[in-house]
């Protein structure tokens, strides 16, 4: 099999995706979204019977940093592999986004396997849809209000208990995440965000006891959980110094985890549980772009061996 892995090109998990890919016998190319190139309505010469909305999805390979090499551009048929694995999302524009997620959505209409699907990926990286989606599943999460002006984020401030935590709606590994307890940073915050024609994404900060959990789960079984300490910080993100360590999961926890994965449509995703000091739990997130570095160091699981054996 061929496989493609969208990721950057000093990526830690292309590098082991192709490892494990070449162990078990099959080629893993890496891709990258700004060298995808795609057709409508162009024939081949001498293919004059070919219809015009077939289009190819090619990907324009690169020498170093010159130009596109336009004769190997053709010779990588996206459509022609056998999976696709996403494995970074670049910051661009709407536009730029969009249209990656249409390339991405012609890959699978085609018969190729995508991990995650568009549809997913679109939905866990949308904070305010993954939430609503959680909530409409029955699974607890924190009280959060969404809105797009500084005074409805102030009477939320309110309501919310004047300690909140402010974040993107797109954005992950705890980057941008803010926590507001005080009503003049408040509104400076507000409405620094509204000029910046920001969504103002606010939750109640949960008194947490300085971990959470990530559940790791493929095709609708749990591979493992982790936990994840807070080292000076409300956030528990490993990328952001947190501590990982090994965790038994819990029969509730792979229950909301499967019911998180499945509410987003994620076959491969990272659930991150959170409990308050009570020991009330809250689902925190679906991340469809899990990382695994640290959840192997603890688990000693080859998770992408896994992930390949999975779509193969």
């Amino acid at each position: 099999m061929q496989i493609g892995v969208l990721g950057n090109s000093n990526s830690w998990y292309v590098h082991e995706l192709q490892r494990a890919g070449g162990e078990l016998g099959h080629e893993v190319v890496r891709l990258e979204f700004p060298r995808i190139v795609a057709e409508c309505g162009i024939r081949p010469p001498g293919d004059e019977l070919r219809q015009s909305n077939s289009g190819s999805l090619t990907l324009a390979l690169s020498q170093g940093k010159g130009e596109p090499d336009w004769r190997l551009a053709h010779e990588l048929d996206l459509a022609a592999l056998d999976a696709v694995i996403i494995r970074t999302m670049p910051p661009g524009s709407l536009e730029q986004v969009v249209y990656r997620m249409d390339v991405l959505a012609r890959l699978e209409a085609r018969g190729v396997t995508v991990l995650n699907s568009p549809k997913s990926v679109e939905c866990a990286v949308d904070k305010y849809l993954t939430t609503a989606k959680l909530e409409e599943s029955g699974l607890p999460v924190p009280a959060t209000v969404v809105c797009e002006n500084s005074d409805d984020a102030l009477a939320a401030f309110e309501r919310l208990g004047r300690d909140v935590v402010v974040k993107p709606v797109f954005g992950s590994e705890g980057r941008g995440i803010l926590r507001v307890s005080d009503p003049d940073l408040a509104l400076r915050t507000f409405r620094t965000l509204e000029r910046l024609d920001a969504v103002l994404y606010l939750q109640r900060f949960v008194e947490h006891r300085g971990f959470d959990i990530r559940v790791l789960v493929l095709n609708g079984r749990v591979l493992g959980g982790m936990r994840r300490v807070s080292v000076g910080d409300f956030r528990t993100n490993v990328s952001r110094d947190g501590r990982g360590e090994a965790h038994v999961v819990t029969d509730l926890e792979a229950e909301w985890a499967l019911r998180a994965a499945a509410a987003t449509g994620a076959r491969f995703a990272g659930i991150d549980i959170l409990y308050d000091r009570d020991g009330h739990g809250f689902v925190i997130e679906v991340n469809a772009v899990p990382g695994w570095r640290a959840f192997e160091k603890v688990t000693g699981m080859d998770v992408a061996r896994v992930v390949i054996e999975a779509i193969t």
